[in-house]
């Protein structure tokens, strides 16, 4: 089993702090089965914590478009350990779909997974990061903040539902 290493560090051999840790992040298809497994056990979440019409989750079918990049991060037995996307937007990207596998949670995962998704955004030239998550997602709602994201208001076709929370961050140019 690899050393727990923050996804903070940085390592010295050339290695990215994902690598040091012991899992790589890279470019995925949504339909492939180690990352469709995870966005199926993401949704089944958020079923079971949400009502239909407080979900906003993409369906697998969405996260193919040609507006989402979606990465996913496996340890160097091909294990898939989370997933997410950035659905780009007139103006704004928009973090989707992160999602950590129980059992890699505590590892960096989805903090690395979220810098991925931020370099994306600002090789689209994309100035600012926007999500939305619900309440009850705490520990997410935490990483977010921890990373900079703020609340904020409402924003694109989604509704204020009483239980959403909305969050956005600028990207340093």
């Amino acid at each position: 089993m690899p050393a727990k290493i923050p996804a903070t560090a940085v390592s010295g051999g050339g290695m990215s702090a994902p690598e040091a840790a012991g899992y790589t992040i890279a470019p995925a298809r949504p339909r492939d089965p180690g990352p469709l497994a995870l966005l199926q056990a993401s949704q089944a979440l958020m079923r079971r914590l949400y009502k239909p019409e407080e979900n906003n989750f993409l369906q697998i079918e969405e996260l193919e478009g040609p507006d989402i990049r979606f990465f996913a991060a496996h340890d160097a037995a091909g294990t898939p350990l989370g997933c997410c996307a950035l659905q780009v937007k007139a103006g704004y990207g928009e973090v989707k779909s992160l999602f950590t596998a129980e059992e890699a949670r505590g590892r960096g995962v989805a903090l690395a997974l979220l810098r991925r998704v931020e370099e994306a955004a600002r090789a689209e030239g994309l100035p600012l990061l926007r999500l939305e998550t619900g309440e009850a997602l705490e520990a997410a709602c935490r990483l977010y903040e921890r990373q900079g994201f703020t609340r904020c208001g409402v924003f694109g076709s989604y509704a204020d539902n009483g239980v959403s929370v909305f969050m956005e961050k600028r990207l340093p140019a």
